[in-house]
Parts: structure tokens; sequence; C-alpha cells
């Protein structure tokens, strides 16, 4: 059984015609909407706006409907062969959506992370606004909303800073110059943690030394009382810390800046 039509001359005249008018609906849709959205504002420009790609898959849906009769003989063979060899190309295209769509569910399951965590996928950190079936909405420090699907969770480290609890540490970093009274710094910090207004009191308050061969890495820890603090109470710890180890006269120095993507050298 023939699959392809006899193509005469009014058939191809009719296809040709078909994308004309198809290439000229999708370039006036393309300038003719945004030029009306910019006649407007707010909300109604958004929609405007969006509707573009709409129509735009539109017309070719409906360009498509009007080319495939003409070139394909309408049998109940051929239309199972077409319908297969779309969804194939359906199943290809959508792959990664369907994995995402997996891995949504996957997530309702083992909860790597939750609405109110702070997490961090491919160096995009903030708190979890949103979980759908597809993709988690977090809110990141800049305000910004990132969109990041499911999928990434079968091959990216995902980071939860503070999974399913109200406890999230918080790391503010010293380096002083040797030599100096390391006993006296060390309780110093721990004395700017325990007085800082955003302390969560229940938690402990440390201070890790390491020796570098720059000078001395101090790094003080402690807990906000709320998640959503982390950057105020770390800048707290900072300006007041600052402050009082200048007046202790210890002088501060600089870690080695190493190029990104360069290894960290064993010594450093």
């Amino acid at each position: 059984m023939e699959v392809l039509k006899n193509m005469t001359n009014i058939v191809v005249t009719q296809i040709a015609f078909i994308l004309i008018a198809a290439w000229l609906a999708t370039v006036l849709i393309q300038r003719l909407f945004p030029w009306v959205a910019d006649k407007f504002s707010g909300r109604h420009r958004l929609y405007i706006l969006a509707s573009v790609p709409v129509l735009r898959l539109l017309v070719l849906i409906v360009a498509g409907m009007l080319v495939v009769p003409r070139i394909i003989e309408p049998s109940f063979e051929n239309l199972v062969a077409l319908l297969g060899a779309l969804g194939l190309a359906l199943g290809f295209a959508f792959k990664d959506y369907v994995g995402s769509l997996i891995a949504g569910i996957v997530t309702l399951y083992e909860m790597p992370y939750r609405i109110g965590n702070w997490i961090s996928i491919e160096g995009a950190y903030g708190e979890v606004k949103s979980i759908g079936m597809r993709t988690v909405e977090i809110l990141t420090p800049d305000d910004t909303v990132v969109i990041i699907p499911h999928q990434k969770l079968w091959d990216h480290l995902v980071f939860n800073a503070n999974k399913g609890t109200g406890d999230l540490l918080c790391v503010t970093d010293f380096y002083l110059r040797s030599p100096h009274d390391s006993a006296q710094v060390r309780q110093t910090l721990e004395d700017v943690g325990l007085t800082s207004s955003y302390l969560q009191i229940k938690r402990p308050v440390h201070v890790v030394v390491r020796e570098k061969p720059w000078g001395t890495h101090y790094c003080l820890k402690a807990y906000p009382v709320d998640p959503r603090d982390q950057f105020r109470f770390i800048t707290d710890l900072t300006i007041r810390g600052r402050a009082i180890l200048t007046e202790l006269g210890v002088e501060f120095t600089e870690a080695p800046f190493l190029p990104e993507g360069a290894s960290q050298p064993s010594e450093i």
C-alpha cells in the first residue's frame, strides 16, 4: 500500500501556499504582539508577551494538519504508522520532562528537600518556596526565583543546609596574621557569637582554628534563631568580630586567591 500521495503541481502549490502563510503569520505574531504589549503595562503586558510562543505553536500545528493529509494517503495503516513515529519522536523529545516527573514522585517519597529548607543545587543557593511535580522553586538571597527540575536529583549533588529543621549552621571566617595570642582570639570570637542578637542560644557556639602557611584561619560557627536571618547573622558577627580584634591589635591577612576551577593545594 502506498504511503505517499502522488505529488501533482496543484498539491505542491497548495503546500507551498500553506507554508508561506504559516511563515507570514509567525512573523506577524512576533512583530505585532510585542508592539501591542508595549502599549500596556503591568500584568496585561506580560500576558500579551506570553501568548506569542503559544500562538506560534498553534500556527505550526494548523500548518502541519493541513500539509500532512496532502502528502500521506489517508488510511488506517498509514495513520497507525504516522502516530507510531510521532509517539517515538515525542518520547525522545520529552524524555527529560518525564524523567523530571518521575524524580518529582521520588522527591515526595524521600523528601531530600522541603518548603522552607535552604538548598544548593549546581551553585544556586536559596530557600525552597514551592515544590511541584516537575520542578522546585527556590528564592536566592538576591531575591531571584530559580526553577530547578527534579531531574537534577539523578546526577547532581543536593546540599540541604537545614534538612527539615530550623537549625542552619553559619560560618564566619577570620584570617589573622601570626604571631598573636590564639587562646585570647578564640575566646573573643566565642564571646562575639554568644552576644549576637540573632543567636539561637540552645545551639552551641564553636571556634575552629587552623594554622596555615599564610597565617591563622578562625571559623566562628553558630546558629541563628531563624534561617532567614543567616546573612544578617554573619554580617553582625563579621563587623563586631573585626572591630574587637582590631582593638586587640591583631593584624588581618587574606587567604591566597585561587583561579576558579584550580585545585586547592594540600598545604592550604
